[in-house]
């Protein structure tokens, strides 16, 4: 263990000196497509394809664009480089003075061998290989307007000796600090919007094809630990025991999401799969109603899909014949609504309440609201969605509006530019 440790050490300190193009063996990784790898499936293979720079210099360096169909056994170029290792340092090697940076690609080149990916240790092989976005000094350009725009991808709550531990956050963020109990005794259903067979609205003309159901459920992901940190029990309808919350751009797309009770939702009816989930929820009602709970609300998260593509903000649905849900949704709209005055003057928080007799409303009986968070098929919403600063803002303030009557939680974390 010690010698591992004083192996990395030794190649992650030692002087970073700027690499020649001598060392550069490949400027970009030749691979094979596989019978059915489409563009995404192939980055997601090799983990590209959460950044956007990687999606692009694919397209660049294979003369492809978003409608590319790939070939089996046909060589494509993977915006990977991949250098001569120095056998002094990763950051000797490609030249950045940059710790962090040098980290990552150590921990992604093991990662490639753990997948078989790569057959040896870049120490062994003296073949370092290096992800395009760790090399590209820009960032990412989206030309759309700019908001809710968080400071860091997922603030660490304020420590305390208090912790819970939930897997289904994934490994980066499955440890919860308790901040107070001030939601203690009050039960929270989240349900993520369709999942299963079902992935919801889909956009098929976008860089990488978006599912609603992957970033409806890395939302509830977040909320539900934000409601977490505050003792609430939390009941996630919808789960997906691979996919944890997660920090990249472009969620891939799968159907591997099932009930807590372990129930399949992938029944091509639809309304067996929103039973399912009702039946669910309700049983589960009755057991925290039967142990004293006074208080249980459901929380449902969905992405939008307008044949217009105009652009819309987030609005928020209620159960028409139920002034509980309609004052939960009003609450949310109003926090919305303050959030963007606040951090975005002059923008014009375009959000609204609507009463609708949607089954998920309907047949449950939490208290409960619908919440749309974006309109899939508007390029100007997609930023809303795709950056995970951007999900995590939309979960606290999710979380604000469905608490603001119970504690007053200051968001601090939370910037945003107009």
């Amino acid at each position: 263990m010690i010698r591992t440790l004083l192996f990395t050490i030794v190649i992650l300190l030692v002087n970073p000196f700027i690499s020649h193009a001598d060392s550069i063996v490949y400027d970009a990784l030749p691979v094979k497509a596989k019978a059915g790898d489409g563009i995404t499936v192939l980055l997601q293979r090799y983990k590209l394809i959460e950044n956007s720079d990687n999606l692009k210099r694919f397209y660049e360096l294979n003369g492809l664009n978003k409608s590319s169909l790939l070939i089996k056994d046909k060589s494509y170029k993977l915006p990977i480089t991949v250098y001569k290792y120095d056998q002094k340092s990763i950051r000797s090697t490609i030249g950045q003075n940059n710790w962090e940076k040098a980290i990552r690609i150590k921990e992604y080149n093991e990662w490639l061998q753990s997948k078989g990916l790569r057959q040896t240790h870049f120490t062994d092989s003296k073949l370092l290989w290096v992800p395009y976005h760790e090399l590209s000094d820009s960032p990412v350009k989206i030309d759309t307007e700019p908001e809710i725009i968080a400071k860091s991808k997922t603030p660490s709550p304020k420590k305390s000796n208090a912790k819970h531990t939930n897997k289904l956050f994934g490994k980066a963020y499955e440890e919860v600090e308790l901040i107070d109990n001030s939601l203690k005794g009050r039960v929270y259903y989240l349900v993520s919007g369709h999942g299963g067979i079902d992935p919801g609205a889909v956009c098929t003309e976008c860089e990488a094809e978006l599912c609603e159901d992957e970033y409806a459920y890395d939302v509830t992901l977040r909320l539900a630990r934000q409601l977490m940190m505050h003792g609430a029990t939390i009941e996630i309808v919808v789960q997906d025991p691979n996919d944890g919350i997660r920090d990249g751009e472009y969620l891939a797309c799968d159907n591997g999401e099932v009930l807590a009770n372990g129930e399949s939702l992938r029944t091509r009816k639809q309304i067996v799969r929103l039973n399912r989930r009702a039946g669910y929820v309700n049983s589960m009602y009755r057991k925290h109603q039967k142990a004293g709970v006074k208080e249980q609300l459901l929380v449902s998260i969905h992405v939008d899909s307008r044949t217009d593509n105009k652009r819309q903000d987030v609005f928020f649905n209620y159960n028409p014949i139920s002034n509980s849900s309609k004052k939960l949704a009003t609450d949310l709209m109003q926090t919305f609504e303050e959030k963007y005055n606040h951090y975005q003057k002059g923008r014009n928080y375009r959000g609204y309440i609507n009463g609708r007799n949607l089954h998920v409303l309907r047949v449950t009986q939490p208290k409960a609201v619908l919440i749309e968070l974006a309109n899939i098929k508007n390029k100007s919403d997609h930023k809303r969605i795709l950056l995970a600063s951007n999900r995590e803002a939309l979960a606290k303030w999710i979380f604000e509006g469905i608490t603001k009557r119970v504690i007053n939680h200051k968001l601090d974390q939370v910037v945003a530019s107009s």
